[in-house]
């Protein structure tokens, strides 16, 4: 079977730079022909696609990994110029696709924790154990305890105030759309907190969106958290679960996320991206996408743009 290999731009990397990169990919035996007619444009990102016929994927890419350092080492681009994917048949051909999200700082920017342990006066403590965590320095589930009982005697209030101050990842709403419009299904799965993660579940219209529960009494959060830990070992597991109930193969799901927490749920997808991720999740992915336009994943395995 056949497998894409996708050439995808950081916005407004110039239409020159992404045609040398082209030749210098055909001088390298990676794509048959570097015909700029090939070359798309959405939002001033470049994008190019090429069908490799007898591929075997996973030479593919291991090659497209080894080109892209060597443009880096050559000091023609940086990682967060340009990002180059070998996407398996099991994606491109498959009718209906699922995408699964990690929210904080995938979905959106920030660390929702961080946010609310501001309000504790626990920030930097609370940011320092959350970076160790992302990293797989400690383990995820007494990281998560260990934080949210900074959280105790906060009133209910704060999370609805924190909410306020979510902001979306550059072109999140837009993938979404592209998604759905192209009749795929898209879920986030999060080790934060579904208080917060539900009003942004409904206004992207997302399938599927699981977190933890804060623990309240008494309009007080108690500094616990309810039921079933979201760790990486769950988010693979909602991964299949939500496959399965659509019948889509785990071939046709992708996976995207930045830290350790995502690592079970990016291995086990057809097609696993790093999304500005740290090293403990970007050396295993399948995907290196260093640049923050969230829709370059739909760049990467959608056929819809003109």
């Amino acid at each position: 079977m056949a497998s894409s290999l996708v050439f995808a731009s950081r916005p407004s990397l110039s239409r020159t730079d992404f045609a040398a990169v082209l030749q210098r990919a055909t001088g390298a035996g990676l794509i048959p022909d570097a015909d700029e007619s090939r070359i798309k444009t959405i939002e001033e990102r470049l994008v190019a696609k090429f069908r490799i016929e007898q591929a075997d994927h996973a030479q593919l890419q291991q090659a497209a990994k080894q080109f892209v350092d060597a443009l880096v080492a050559d000091g023609a681009l940086d990682y967060a110029d340009l990002c180059v994917a070998a996407v398996p048949a099991g994606l491109t051909e498959a009718p209906q696709l699922l995408l699964l999200m990690d929210v904080d700082s995938t979905l959106i920017k920030q660390e929702v924790i961080e946010l609310l342990a501001a309000h504790a006066g626990r920030e930097e403590e609370v940011a320092a154990v959350t970076e160790a965590a992302m990293r797989g320095e400690l383990d995820f589930t007494q990281s998560l305890i260990q934080r949210v009982a900074t959280l105790k005697d906060l009133p209910v209030d704060v999370l609805a105030e924190v909410g306020q101050r979510i902001i979306f990842s550059d072109g999140a709403e837009s993938l979404v759309k592209r998604f759905h419009a192209a009749g795929h299904k898209v879920g986030v799965v999060s080790g934060g907190f579904q208080q917060i993660l539900d009003p942004l579940a409904a206004h992207l219209g997302l399938d599927h969106a699981l977190a933890n529960t804060l623990g309240i009494t008494g309009g007080i959060l108690d500094g616990t958290v309810h039921g079933k830990i979201v760790d990486r070992e769950m988010k693979e597991t909602m991964l299949r679960a939500w496959a399965q109930e659509h019948q889509i193969p785990m071939s046709a799901t992708i996976a995207a996320g930045d830290g350790a927490n995502d690592l079970a749920m990016v291995a086990a997808a057809g097609l696993g991206v790093a999304f500005n991720a740290k090293p403990a999740l970007r050396d295993e992915a399948d995907v290196r996408l260093d640049f923050s336009r969230l829709d370059a994943i739909a760049d990467l395995v959608l056929d819809d743009l003109a």
